[in-house]
């Protein structure tokens, strides 16, 4: 007898493959079969009829790493069927921790914390606290480029020296030792982006002997996209690394179609040998620190050396003409809305933009950028409206192009203005991108969230629905799922997953949240993974 069957559901398997109306066999936690069962061979039997049953989605880029202690129960995420989560991405994870220089860590991602307990050391330590949580979907970590070097050489705008570097391969490799799933780099973050190309290829090729991923937020994403695409294939070349390019996009107005070039460029490299994929939100904003708009000289030393610098009349108008100098072209201010800040003179204004900013408080634009950052402590999240939907649309029709939301856990509802891919992403690809616009068939959605990501995590025992495999599932009602977190709106949860189970057990059942602890951490080449 199994433990569950789901009855009567078409299974897409997570393949591509067209679905079949068949019953899921859940057992101790694996799909233990396929086929037609009847009420007596399982303890319990749902019935799903005309629901789609698939793989749960697996986020391969999330920041939930620095969100999950404040909403274990990653209710934002089971709501969409997300089952996984990548995290550790974009350089940021919040380890390797080392005393002298764990307040500059902690500064680094001062946009993402949300209040940490920070009383770990290395990636091990911190995967422990994270079990120790009602954790209510899986995590798997990467290790953070950014935070490895902050550890090894704090954050100064220089090369390392032998030993720094030496001591920066140490704690990546205690880090795949600790099991995390690759290396991430954020090369437009400081001091990630004072890294040159024979750092990464230094640190990459421990990832690719430990058979792990580097995924990358290139180091441009408008009008010199291609040469960052190149860099990062280039790692690829050197090293053997399995190459993941985060959230392709291009950025700003004078950048926009340059998505298909780089399409283009990532299959020519994957034809010629290099084992390189991208993935994509289906939004045409983003969101990140406004820090990310100042120069990189503005942020060497760190956020305390920014803050230093903006109370500077000389720093401070040197980076008000950096930011009048690409007016128009990479500083868009009316496409900037600040989207969370502490409290503070310009707490008020979050979900303004910064032009309307500027023109109720009699400022410039960058004047008023300056200014937000000097008068809030450097600790400013925004949404940033840049790209096209046209571009957007190309990518997502890429059927190597994984789907991943680029959010975090959230407890909802909540205070702010977040972006709608935290509540969002996957379920407004099956519902607005498949089925409303016709933009890719489903089969190939679910595939793309599912065996494509698992895939570039070298894991066979998720991302499919086959005997075997771990019973990560997600339900949905393919008719009516959606899609309700909007940008001026966004604490809305997704509408029409109606069954998300992890390891076999309902994390959301019947369209609401259980609260049951089935996550787990995943530790790559530990506890029998």
């Amino acid at each position: 007898m199994y433990g569950l069957v789901l009855a009567g559901g078409t299974v897409l398997d997570g393949t591509g493959a067209p679905g079949v109306v068949a019953d899921v066999a859940i057992d101790s936690g694996r799909i233990a079969a396929l086929g037609r069962f009847g009420r007596q061979a399982a303890r319990r039997y749902v019935d799903v009829s005309g629901a789609v049953v698939s793989p749960g989605f697996i986020d391969l880029h999330s920041h939930a790493d620095y969100t999950v202690f404040g909403a274990p129960e990653a209710v934002t995420q089971v709501a969409q069927g997300v089952t996984t989560l990548v995290t550790g991405n974009c350089g940021f994870s919040p380890f390797p921790v080392v005393p002298e220089h764990a307040a500059e860590l902690r500064a680094h991602a001062g946009f993402l914390d949300e209040d940490l307990p920070w009383d770990w050391s290395t990636a091990g330590e911190y995967a422990a606290a994270v079990e120790r949580l009602p954790l209510g979907v899986n995590l798997a970590p990467q290790v953070g480029h950014g935070a490895v070097r902050i550890a090894a050489m704090g954050v100064d705008d220089r090369a390392p020296t032998p030993a720094e570097l030496d001591r920066m391969r140490a704690l990546v490799a205690g880090a795949l030792a600790d099991g995390v799933t690759g290396l991430s780099s954020g090369l437009i973050y400081a001091p990630a982006s004072y890294a040159r190309p024979a750092e990464l290829t230094a640190l990459a090729a421990l990832v690719a002997g430990a058979g792990r991923v580097y995924s990358t937020h290139i180091r441009d994403e408008g009008a010199r996209l291609d040469e960052a695409i190149e860099e990062a294939l280039e790692v690829g070349r050197r090293t053997g690394v399995r190459v993941q390019i985060s959230h392709l996009k291009a950025v700003a107005p004078p950048n926009w179609g340059r998505v298909r070039q780089a399409m283009d460029t990532i299959a020519q490299a994957r034809d010629a040998g290099v084992d390189a994929h991208a993935d994509q939100y289906p939004y045409t904003a983003s969101s990140t620190t406004l820090t990310s708009r100042l120069p990189d000289w503005a942020m060497d030393g760190g956020v305390g050396a920014l803050l230093r610098r903006l109370e500077d009349a000389g720093d401070r108008g040197r980076i008000v003409a950096d930011l009048d100098a690409r007016l128009g072209r990479t500083f868009l201010p009316e496409r900037i809305v600040l989207s969370g800040t502490p409290a503070g003179p310009y707490h008020g204004f979050v979900g303004e933009d910064v032009a309307a900013i500027a023109q109720a408080v009699g400022l410039a634009p960058s004047e008023v950028t300056v200014d937000i950052l000097r008068r809030q402590g450097g600790l400013a999240s925004i949404i940033s409206h840049g790209m096209a939907e046209d571009d957007v649309r190309a990518v997502l029709a890429d059927p190597t192009v994984a789907v991943a939301s680029d959010g975090w856990i959230l407890r909802c509802p909540g205070a702010g203005t977040p972006h709608p891919r935290s509540f969002g992403t996957f379920v407004r690809v099956l519902g607005h991108y498949v089925r409303d616009v016709g933009v890719l068939d489903l089969p190939t959605a679910v595939a793309k969230m599912t065996s494509l990501p698992a895939a570039r995590l070298g894991w066979s025992d998720r991302g499919v629905i086959r005997q075997g495999t771990v019973a990560d599932l997600a339900v949905f009602d393919p008719d009516t799922v959606a899609d309700l977190s909007t940008y001026d709106e966004p604490w809305q949860l997704a509408r029409g997953v109606q069954h998300t189970l992890i390891g076999g057990e309902f994390g959301w059942e019947s369209g609401a949240p259980t609260g049951a602890p089935a996550g787990r951490v995943i530790r790559t080449g530990v506890g029998g993974r």
